[in-house]
């Protein structure tokens, strides 16, 4: 029979001699995470190559660092590049609705949003001054007198005219014309002129009508000089505005020469100044409105300011922008609109960047399933990337949520790597489904799970441990804490020849035994700070193991853990919950009887077994048919169970105790309670590896321990789950005192040969089994189930 496991085997220890110093805190820091070269090269590739769709998409478990280890890269990396250049969003003074985009060099465009207002606030000054100068005012003064001159002439002529036709005409100081006949130099009243009769009357009426009629023509006339007058004193104005303008726009000008957007804006805010040069010498206070209208005026020099939209005046290298909420409006940037006399109005300044902006030229590093999860987000991304420029437009205006007029300003070449961080699921499945996905994600940054046991490692996870503990200002480990928290990492990825790169989980063990080691008084971690923080880990997660424990103990879930049993084992299951994850015992009983060679699996019968488990069950009876009836009926029926399992069972790393179960009831044989087993089985009966390993075989321990820890008892686990063992010390204890075996089998044979303290027995050259082995017994059993089925098909025929 074979002998249980060497103590040696079951835990892999980390010699703390290996390290030559007196605390963490004299270890060189590391720059990037241990066993990450791959990825890091993948990102390296990513980020210079410089052809289209080259973005990257790193990829790992939740918590493995690998968000932390691409920012400090990237960041790394851009150090060492130039800042991209600033943008600026100006009024389009042709087409308000579509605001112009500037590009200036790196820390430019503040400056040149200084120069703008500096100017303007020059212009409020220098033109009201121009308009108060006696030039102006003598020039003005001139063209007014001219028209005063012409004015007076036409009134001149009007009066001869009037003396002429014996007519008074009198004239207003609003140059209103009223006139009435005179006769003798007397001023005919209403009454006076009807009483006048014949030729007389005929007369006054005809020179009433044609001095009418001089009058008409005299107003167009004035009407004429008037508009004259208006374009000269407009022609006036506008000439002294660009004579002063001019100049000083041009001092600005002469700046930016080289920038010939700028140069057009500048040629553009010329003329309208020009155009609205009364802007700049009305004050609101003299405008006379209303003390209540007030709070609603806006400035008209709002449309003169620059929108400093990107700048880069305090950076010298590329950009590394994370975006935490990647809404579409957060990505690719929106237009804000203000409440104004109830509607709501919006100009070039309310242009607000989005993170691609932020990060153009740079980098920009999103969560996968963060952007997935924000509506029209992804697409909008994928939008940007394929067309290289950025488009700021409202949700509203692309899918017609709403049709009011807004901004479409000028869109921005975008020239960027993004870097999506996410689950491995993600992105096969964004892979898989989305054709766009890998023309625009080409680069895969694969972070590992784990990292391979070995000196140089060892040496390499310490000074890990150190960075860490430096980083997050924690005390210093000791040599002897540094191998514990090794020896727990390789259990947290359950192999003994392995280290976990789950960053996370290592930064909390060490901040967790911070917290113990101050509470303790302690000026380093020590090796019992760890395993305090370990023993509190568990036991705020533990209420539901414990309780099992507690069910176990009253006899509410019913194991056996003593005697031996016919059709009975105890299997290793393995829960998790809530990220605890334990082992707990269950049993599992077989029965057999003739049949057609079915074995049903209950759990699958009522819904309570998943498909993984129920391809367990049908191996069986493959190896049995295979085994022991390839040249007979296999007439059996056989029926298995967990007992005492009311939730779905899935996996079929029971499929080999099953297996033994039914061997048991086949040959009568009974099995050893106090031995638990685990392990898949294939139709050979090789036994292969199975996954929890360590928390199966504690739990089944802590079941013993609770019923009579002086007994002995042991456990059953694939050979090739060996060096997967990293138990705990109390199995340890137990191992060396011969209170608990571990043994460790190739093939079923092997494992019911433990289980039942009989032989499993080899076949002969005539395919015979000795009859007092397992087999031989199974055997014969099946042969007389065989027998009697032809038995009672033929009596049931006759």
């Amino acid at each position: 029979m074979k002998k249980p496991l060497d103590v040696s085997a079951l835990y892999q220890s980390c010699d703390s001699s290996l390290f030559v110093f007196h605390t963490t805190n004299e270890l060189e820091p590391l720059e990037h995470p241990v066993g990450q070269e791959r990825a890091l090269d993948a990102i390296d590739f990513g980020t210079k190559i410089a052809q289209d769709g080259y973005n990257i998409f790193a990829m790992g478990p939740s918590g493995s660092g690998k968000h932390s280890v691409v920012m400090s890269y990237l960041e790394q990396k851009a150090g060492n590049e130039p800042a991209p250049s600033d943008w600026c969003y100006v009024n389009n003074f042709k087409d308000p609705r579509s605001p112009i985009a500037i590009e200036l060099p790196p820390g430019k465009a503040l400056p040149f949003r200084d120069n703008i207002d500096e100017l303007i606030e020059l212009l409020k000054t220098v033109l009201p001054a121009v308009f108060e100068s006696s030039g102006y005012t003598n020039e003005r003064e001139a063209l007014n007198q001219k028209f005063m001159d012409e004015q007076t002439d036409i009134f001149r002529h009007l009066q001869e005219e009037a003396i002429k036709r014996d007519v008074q005409m009198n004239i207003s100081s609003s140059s209103r014309i009223t006139f009435v006949p005179v006769i003798d130099g007397k001023v005919l009243s209403p009454e006076e002129f009807k009483a006048i009769k014949g030729e007389k009357k005929e007369k006054i009426a005809n020179d009433m009508s044609e001095f009418e009629g001089l009058v008409k023509e005299a107003l167009r006339k004035i009407t004429e000089l008037n508009k004259v007058h208006q374009k000269e004193l407009n022609s006036l104005n506008k000439k002294i505005t660009k004579e002063a303008v001019h100049s000083i726009i041009d001092e600005v000008r002469q700046r930016y020469a080289e920038n010939e957007k700028i140069k057009n804006y500048l040629n553009e805010m010329e003329k309208d100044i020009v155009r609205h040069v009364q802007d700049f010498l009305v004050k609101p206070e003299e405008m006379g409105l209303p003390s209540f209208m007030m709070e609603f005026y806006t400035s008209p020099f709002e449309r003169y300011k620059v929108n400093l939209f990107i700048s880069h005046e305090q950076e010298n290298n590329a950009p590394v922008i994370y975006e935490d909420n990647p809404v579409h409006q957060n990505l690719i940037g929106r237009i804000e609109h203000a409440s104004h006399m109830g509607a709501l109005v919006t100009n070039f300044s309310m242009i607000k960047p989005g993170a691609l902006h932020k990060a153009n030229g740079g980098y920009l590093v999103l969560d996968a399933r963060k952007l997935l999860m924000k509506p029209f987000a992804y697409e909008e991304l994928k939008r940007v990337l394929r067309a290289k420029e950025l488009r700021i437009e409202s949700l509203a205006k692309q899918y017609a949520f709403v049709s009011t007029t807004t901004l479409e300003p000028e869109p921005i070449p975008l020239d960027i790597k993004v870097v999506l961080v996410g689950e491995r699921y993600l992105y096969y499945i964004l892979y898989h489904y989305d054709p766009e996905f890998k023309e625009l994600f080409k680069v895969t940054a694969d972070f590992e799970d784990e990292l391979h046991r070995n000196e140089e490692n060892h040496l390499l996870y310490a000074r890990m441990i150190g960075t860490i503990a430096k980083r997050h200002d924690l005390l210093a480990l000791t040599p002897q804490a540094t191998a514990r928290v090794i020896e727990q990492c390789s259990r947290d990825v359950s192999d003994a020849y392995k280290l976990s790169t789950h960053l996370h989980t290592l930064a909390d063990l060490l901040k967790e035994a911070d917290f113990w080691a101050q509470k303790n008084t302690h000026k380093v971690i020590e090796a019992e700070d760890i395993e305090q923080t370990l023993a509190a880990q568990k036991a705020r997660v533990n209420r539901v193991q414990l309780k099992l424990y507690e069910q176990i103990d009253e006899g509410m879930i019913m194991i056996d853990v003593s005697g031996s049993k016919v059709g009975q084992i105890n299997a290793l299951t393995f829960i998790s919950l809530g990220g605890h994850e334990f082992g707990i015992p269950s049993r599992i009983s077989a029965t057999t009887r003739i049949g057609k060679g079915e074995i049903i699996d209950i759990q699958r019968k009522v819904e309570l077994g998943g498909p993984i488990h129920s391809k367990g069950v049908m191996i069986l009876s493959a190896y049995l048919g295979s085994r022991y009836a390839a040249d007979l009926p296999l007439s059996i029926a056989a029926s298995l169970v967990f007992e005492q399992t009311y939730g779905r069972v899935e996996g079929d790393s029971a499929s080999s105790t099953e297996l033994y179960a039914l061997l048991s009831s086949l040959s009568g044989i009974p099995i050893k309670q106090n031995i638990a087993v685990t392990g898949s089985v294939n139709q050979f009966g090789e036994v292969q590896p199975v996954g929890g390993i360590n928390e199966k075989v504690e739990g089944f321990f802590d079941i013993c321990m609770h019923h009579d820890p002086k007994a002995s008892y042991g456990v059953i686990i694939p050979e090739a789950n060996v060096k997967h063992l990293m138990l705990k010390n109390e199995v340890l204890v137990a191992a060396k005192e011969g209170k608990f075996s571990i043994y460790a089998v190739k093939n079923i044979d092997e494992g019911i040969t433990i289980l039942t303290g009989v032989k499993a027995g080899e076949m002969d050259d005539k395919g015979e089994y000795p009859a007092t082995s397992v087999n031989g017994k199974v055997l014969t059993r099946l042969k007389e189930l065989s027998q009697k089925a032809k038995e009672y098909a033929h009596g049931k025929k006759k």
